[in-house]
């Protein structure tokens, strides 16, 4: 029952994350077809994250009270709602009105977008201590390969079906993912049983953020989601810079090769945490393997403005993809550690919540304050940052637990 509960997790968070994927790279192009501003168009972009920042914790408190299953099912079928929406505005020809209801379609999918959260506190229930890290390895694992398929699955429903196919096959993807869930998902969590007066949601977030080690891992998530995100948003504006395919082949081949790029980083991500993860966490234990990703993912982004070969450019992606996608499963592994049952959906909430903070504030680092002209700033204080906080996490997160100061 294990085994096949785990394999629906797993296919529950890659279907949700190929529709996200899918929708995702549409979003400034469908905006631009529409005549939206900038403005307009980060708005749209950051509404989903802004969203999930503020009810990640709410969904994750939730499932601790009535459990995981029902709070899981719900987000899916209000995934599938928001592809509906999104398809519907895709369509309208009134382009002020197409814009409003794509925005609408991204701040719905935001407030359900529970299931990764959910997710977690189900492996958790359902796993061994000394195995949630791997476990959540192939969360992670998910998120890689739904990045590689949703723009392909884009690209092809938008070539066979037109500007809606996308939103449409998304809507499908949920629907079908919910219809088999229902089915076969079975509960992880007795909260009758396990039951215990919740603390309000400033005092949960409050909580995790005052407790010793829980803090520090709950801040480099953010760290690692803050320097990623960067890296996603100006990636495209570094390649165009560095090798003057905008000059040479057009807008649509920075898109494509983009694109590229960053199934490549999945890809290696994917198969990082869903091959070499167990073993490391075995060797290492999570808080070396933290330190040290860390240090590899500092190591990578900082040569990565500097690269000038396709060649040491896939190399220093490579080194960047492997070191980012070793920092999150142990992390959420060691949360979920040092969470107690009955909160687990809750601390798993306001991490989530930190990282979707974080998915806003990197974007507007990397470009909105640096933008094309000074590039390699940004890759380099993400460097920093990761080494530093790889120093931190060495002198802190690596003594035994009564060495912690209070």
């Amino acid at each position: 029952m294990k085994k096949k509960s785990v394999g629906i997790i797993f296919l529950t968070v890659l279907i949700d994350l190929v529709g996200f994927g899918l929708i995702l790279p549409l979003i400034p192009i469908y905006a631009d077809n529409f005549k939206a501003g900038g403005f307009f168009i980060a708005v749209i972009f950051t509404s989903y994250s802004l969203m999930q920042f503020l009810f990640a914790p709410l969904w994750g408190r939730l499932s601790d009270r009535i459990g995981r299953r029902p709070v899981l099912l719900t987000s899916t079928a209000c995934a599938c709602v928001s592809y509906v929406i999104f398809a519907i505005g895709s369509g309208l020809h009134n382009n002020a009105l197409a814009l409003w209801v794509m925005l609408i379609s991204r701040v719905f999918a935001g407030i359900c977008g529970a299931n990764i959260t959910v997710a977690q506190a189900y492996l958790a229930d359902i796993t061994p201590p000394d195995q949630r890290s791997a476990k959540m390895g192939l969360v992670g694992m998910a998120f890689g390969l739904g990045f590689i398929l949703g723009p392909v699955l884009g690209a092809s429903s938008t070539k066979l079906f037109g500007v809606t196919g996308p939103g449409w096959t998304a809507a499908t993807l949920c629907a079908i993912n919910f219809i088999w869930a229902s089915l076969m998902l079975a509960e992880s969590w007795q909260p009758s049983t396990h039951f215990q007066t919740q603390r309000p949601h400033l005092d949960q977030w409050m909580h995790v953020l005052r407790t010793p080690r829980l803090n520090l891992l709950v801040a480099i998530f953010f760290l690692a989601t803050f320097c990623f995100s960067g890296f996603e948003t100006s990636i495209g504006l570094l390649v165009e810079k560095n090798f003057n395919i905008a000059e040479e082949r057009g807008l649509n081949s920075v898109l494509g090769t983009v694109a590229l790029l960053i199934a490549y980083c999945g890809l290696i991500g994917a198969s990082v945490q869903g091959g070499l993860l167990k073993r490391l966490v075995k060797r290492m234990g999570e808080p070396k393997l933290i330190a040290a990703s860390l240090f590899l993912a500092a190591a990578g982004i900082a040569v990565l403005p500097f690269l000038t070969t396709w060649g040491l450019l896939l190399v220093g992606l490579a080194v960047f993809s492997a070191g980012s996608s070793m920092t999150r499963p142990p992390v959420f592994g060691m949360i979920s550690i040092l969470t107690p049952a009955h909160e687990q959906g809750a601390t798993m909430g306001v991490a989530q919540g930190v990282g979707s903070l974080a998915r806003i504030a990197g974007p507007i680092f990397a470009i909105g304050i640096f933008g094309k002209d000074h590039l390699p700033i940004p890759y380099l204080c993400c460097a920093v940052l990761c080494f530093a906080t790889a120093c931190i996490t060495t002198r802190y997160l690596t003594l035994p637990k009564k060495e912690i100061p209070a």
